[in-house]
C-alpha cells in the first residue's frame, strides 16, 4: 500500500519562500511520476508541477512558472516542491499525488495516490 506524507506548509508573507516535502512508502519510489496539486476554498483542484520517473522531465502550470521547483531524490523516496516569491494567490492546501503509468499529467484523476495535503497561506 502507497502512502504519501505532506510536510512543510505554513504562514509566509508575500514575496517569501517554503519548501513542501512529499515522502513515499511502500513500493518502489522511482515507479512512480510524482505530481504536486492544489485546491483553495470553493476551488476546484489544480495541477502545479509534475515531475517525471526520473526526474529528467518537469511540468509547471504557468502561474507558477520561474517562482516554483519540484525536484525529486529517488533514493530517500521523496518529493519537493521549492515555492520563491510566493503571492497570496498561492494560498491554498498543496498535495502531493503519485502516477504509475502516466508522467506529467496535468489532470488529478490519472493520479493513483494521494498525501494528506498541506496548508500554505501567504499573507502580510
Amino acid at each position: 500500500q502507497v502512502q504519501l506524507v505532506n510536510s512543510g506548509g505554513g504562514l509566509v508573507q508575500p514575496g517569501g519562500s517554503l519548501t513542501l516535502s512529499c515522502e513515499e512508502s511502500g513500493d518502489t519510489f522511482s515507479n512512480y511520476a510524482m505530481g504536486w496539486f492544489r485546491q483553495a476554498p470553493g476551488k476546484e483542484r489544480e495541477f502545479v508541477a509534475a515531475i517525471s520517473w526520473g526526474g529528467a522531465d518537469t511540468y509547471y502550470a504557468d502561474s507558477v512558472k520561474g517562482r516554483f521547483t519540484i525536484s525529486r531524490d529517488n533514493n530517500k523516496n521523496t518529493v519537493t516542491l521549492q515555492m520563491n516569491s510566493l503571492k497570496p494567490e498561492d494560498t491554498a492546501v498543496y498535495y502531493c499525488a503519485a502516477d504509475r503509468y502516466y508522467s506529467g499529467s496535468f489532470s488529478a484523476r490519472t493520479y493513483q495516490y494521494w498525501g494528506q495535503g498541506t496548508q500554505v497561506t501567504v499573507s502580510s
